[in-house]
């Protein structure tokens, strides 16, 4: 009766170690270990043992939930079949030398709440279905070499946090709808080629912690409401092409930014708690502590 208690218990334990994905997870997960030249990751998976083993994965429920491979030397393509990894909440491949569009599958991850793949070199256009993931606190596609426009359903998610699209190719307008987002605290599409006005709407994005427009070609009167944000610490414009005279009525003598550029050598000035707003977890590109924020949500 012991021994076989023993049993029981080793069983129970393996398959909860050993937890055994649809056959479909497993071979997406190898797809993007095969397109992204896997052999030469810096930490590689040994694609003999259990995925559950693979570094960087993190299996609930039988189910692939995270990928957090930032960093390791990744050197390819995304695989259209990434689209198959329903039930993921997390996707960071930051850092990483990723190139080609991304996967239209992409907006498939319902789940999907973190997508990092910042400093890479992908190309093509945000996808205009982007909409579709409803969950998402956070896009980070800075530094690559994406293009076209800022879909308007960008607006449609609502528990978005983060948008990070800085150092790319992007060009249009900031849609309007971007004041839907009652949830943004950074809004960084910095060295761009956007143009026109900056919509009044943002200035009603209260939860607002960072705004970088510089670099870009945006003109017209910049929204004085902006100045008034409760949460605005870090505002760029500089190298744009806004009213100055309207710029300057507008700015309030007691302002509480930490960092604020414009277009013009003296009127720059940084305080002392500028370096805290980019060293907080919540705010730095690499962290993912909005992943660990959306579990425990969705686990109340």
């Amino acid at each position: 009766m012991k021994r076989l208690l023993y049993i029981l218990v080793f069983f129970i334990s393996y398959n909860t170690v050993f937890a055994k994905i649809p056959e479909t997870e497993k071979m997406a997960l190898i797809d993007l270990f095969k397109s992204t030249k896997g052999n030469d990751w810096t930490n590689s998976w040994d694609l003999s043992e259990d995925a559950s083993t693979w570094q960087g994965v993190e299996i609930k429920g039988n189910k692939v939930v995270s990928i957090n491979l930032m960093n390791n030397n990744l050197i390819g393509i995304l695989p259209e079949s990434i689209g198959e990894l329903k039930n993921l909440k997390v996707l960071n491949l930051a850092f990483n030398t990723i190139h080609g569009k991304l996967p239209k599958s992409i907006v498939q991850l319902e789940d999907l709440v973190v997508l990092r793949l910042g400093k890479n070199k992908i190309s093509g256009s945000i996808p205009d279905k982007i909409g579709n993931l409803k969950k998402l606190a956070v896009l980070d596609l800075f530094a690559n070499k994406v293009s076209g426009i800022l879909p308007k359903s960008l607006g449609n998610l609502k528990k978005l946090k983060v948008i990070s699209i800085s150092d790319n190719n992007i060009t249009g307008r900031i849609p309007e709808n971007i004041g839907n987002l009652k949830n943004l605290e950074r809004f960084e599409i910095a060295d761009n080629n956007i143009y026109g006005d900056v919509p009044e709407q943002i200035g009603s994005l209260l939860n607002l912690k960072m705004l970088v427009l510089s670099e870009n070609r945006l003109s017209g009167e910049f929204p004085a409401l902006v100045f008034s944000l409760p949460n605005l610490k870090v505002l760029q414009l500089q190298r744009n092409s806004f009213d100055q005279v309207h710029l300057k009525n507008s700015i309030p003598v007691d302002s509480d930014l930490a960092l604020f550029d414009f277009d013009n050598g003296t009127n720059t000035f940084e305080r002392k708690d500028f370096r805290d707003i980019y060293n907080r977890n919540d705010t730095r590109t690499v962290d993912t502590k909005f992943d660990e924020d959306e579990d425990d949500k969705d686990n109340k």
